[in-house]
């Protein structure tokens, strides 16, 4: 093989819309823009997102109401007790810093919540911002505690 062999893949390359050159082109006439209107003149450039010609558009025309609690609800990383069973050994401690080392959880600064689905069967302490009821219970079951930090 040689440079002068090499092609680009076919599909690739396409030959330039040729405007403004006749009916014959493919694009004559009006080139694409359709009749008249906006954006058929030069110099429109691209009209906002929802624009609708003028006529009020739908995002302003729907009356708003309600409250949403979205931007102040707070986030939590959640971690299942039967993962804790499964990567830590008898006794261990377990913290945000042994659960990001573990990859259970992506971030260190945001809170922790242990949930109690799955079974554990060692005794740890596990230390987090929030558990569940049904996770407390299980880990004091296995002989552990559950530490709020």
């Amino acid at each position: 093989m040689h440079i002068g062999d090499l092609k680009p893949a076919s599909g690739s390359k396409r030959k330039p819309k040729r405007l403004g050159c006749g009916i014959g082109s493919g694009h004559g006439k009006t080139c694409g823009k359709g009749h008249k209107g906006e954006s058929a003149r030069a110099g429109t450039g691209k009209l906002p997102v929802g624009f609708e010609g003028g006529q009020m558009p739908l995002h302003r025309r729907i009356p708003k109401r309600g409250f949403s609690n979205a931007r102040f609800a707070k986030v939590y990383q959640v971690v299942n007790i039967g993962r804790l069973d499964e990567l830590f050994q008898n006794g261990s401690i377990v913290g945000p810093a042994e659960l990001f080392a573990a990859g259970l959880i992506k971030d260190l600064s945001t809170p922790v919540k242990i949930l109690g689905d799955g079974e554990l069967t060692k005794p740890l302490v596990v230390r987090a911002n929030l558990f569940s009821m049904k996770a407390k219970e299980r880990v004091e079951a296995a002989g552990g505690k559950a530490e709020v930090i």
